[in-house]
């Protein structure tokens, strides 16, 4: 499932493993660094390439493991 290995990759980043499917990157303290290590497992392990304006559109696992499985 999508939504686990986005967990994960959040989890791993943000050094934490409390995040739930609608906690806000932003307000998890997300920056640009972490977007782009994000942004990049992204597309080592879950094989998609996620535009960097579509995570500041989708700034919850919810919504953007939505987008990802949308795009394929």
């Amino acid at each position: 499932m999508i939504a686990d290995g986005v967990r994960a990759i959040w989890c791993r980043e943000f050094e934490r493993d409390d995040i739930g499917p609608d906690d806000d990157f932003f307000a998890l303290g997300g920056q640009s660094l972490i977007m782009t290590k994000i942004q990049g497992a992204y597309i080592e392990e879950l094989g998609a390439e996620v535009p960097m304006d579509q995570m500041f559109l989708n700034p919850t696992i919810a919504s953007i493991s939505a987008y990802i499985e949308s795009s394929r």
